[in-house]
């Protein structure tokens, strides 16, 4: 069954449905993350209506679906309206259909949470349980405030010693950014570049294919993705296969390698946050205003496109033993 044209989208060549909706994720440059995502909702839409084809069903089933993953599933709001995402982009861009009920469908609220931030002193106990590279590159996402996908997709040409600045390229919503590379991690990060030159110079000397370039560059420049430049800052040891091109080629640092080793750290330390890689960046942006650095400064460097993001932050800061005194404190006699 193949789908109506979409306007301003060209006409899909896969033949099967999955194909059909990874081939419009990718003619629309998004990420693979959200390509495994939306496959994934997709397959179990399709498995819950006993494998009924999206075009023979509409709201009904849609809705159904979605009280499932609300009620039987108990998913988070976040997941909730990351299925409503999937099925919508299956019906409108791969479908083709633009239906009035496709807006009716309510999105559910997400309620507002508290980052998980640490304290100087959680993370540096975090620390001193991580050796070698996943210290060097906890101390990068902490310093320089990266997401994690962010500090692993760095390259060596974002690396700016001369400026002592990283480059952040095609972040989170595509967007470029400028960061401060911490004068204490430059010889650390000298280090791990002449080590990953060591593999870099092995995977020429072998001839294999180089690492994965964004977009259409690898058309364009056939020959970057071999270059040094364009080398991981944090290469994984071995060789993969891309799930896309099926090329065997060198990745980058695995996300679920360093997030085992980080909670690890967090365990040994005795925290009992519920820490995740992402708490540096949360404790990146507190520690910075606590310090007294202006919150449009922090938005930028975090990336944030409005500052109300940002202002999570202040909410951190307006509680504890950096905000309001407790009135149990100002009684005579109370324990100190």
């Amino acid at each position: 069954m193949r789908p109506q044209p979409t306007p301003s989208l060209p006409p899909l060549q896969a033949t099967r449905l999955l194909d059909q909706l990874r081939e419009r994720i990718r003619y629309l440059h998004f990420s693979p993350r959200t390509e495994k995502a939306y496959v994934h909702w997709a397959r179990a839409y399709i498995r819950f209506h006993g494998l009924r084809h999206p075009a023979q069903m509409g709201q009904a089933e849609v809705e159904a679906f979605l009280s499932w993953l609300a009620s039987e599933r108990q998913v988070s709001a976040s997941t909730h309206t990351q299925a409503l995402s999937a099925l919508l982009f299956l019906y409108g861009k791969v479908l083709g259909q633009q239906l009035p009920w496709m807006s009716d469908i309510g999105r559910p609220r997400q309620a507002r949470r508290l980052p998980v931030v640490l304290s100087r002193d959680e993370v540096g106990a975090i620390f001193s349980h991580m050796t070698g590279e996943h210290l060097l590159f906890a101390q990068l996402l902490y310093g320089a405030g990266l997401r994690l996908t962010e500090g692993l997709q760095l390259r060596v040409k974002d690396l700016d010693f001369d400026h002592r600045a990283v480059i952040v390229r095609h972040g989170k919503g595509g967007k470029d950014r400028v960061l401060m590379l911490p004068a204490s991690l430059e010889a650390g990060l000298r280090l791990q570049l002449r080590q990953a030159h060591q593999l870099w110079s092995q995977d020429v000397a072998e001839g294999r294919a180089g690492v994965e370039m964004p977009f259409a560059l690898e058309r364009k420049y056939p020959r970057a993705g071999s270059s040094w430049a364009w080398f991981w800052v944090f290469p994984q040891a071995t060789h993969s296969t891309d799930p896309v091109s099926g090329v065997v080629r060198r990745h980058h640092l695995y996300d679920q390698t360093f997030q085992r080793a980080f909670k690890r750290a967090v365990d040994a330390a005795g925290i009992t946050k519920p820490a995740t890689p992402h708490a540096l960046r949360h404790a990146f942006a507190t520690h910075l205003l606590q310090s007294g650095t202006d919150i449009r400064t922090v938005q930028d460097l975090l990336g944030h496109a409005d500052v109300a993001t940002t202002m999570i932050y202040t909410h951190v800061l307006k509680v504890g033993g950096y905000g309001v005194r407790s009135p149990l404190d100002a009684m005579p006699g109370a324990a100190r």
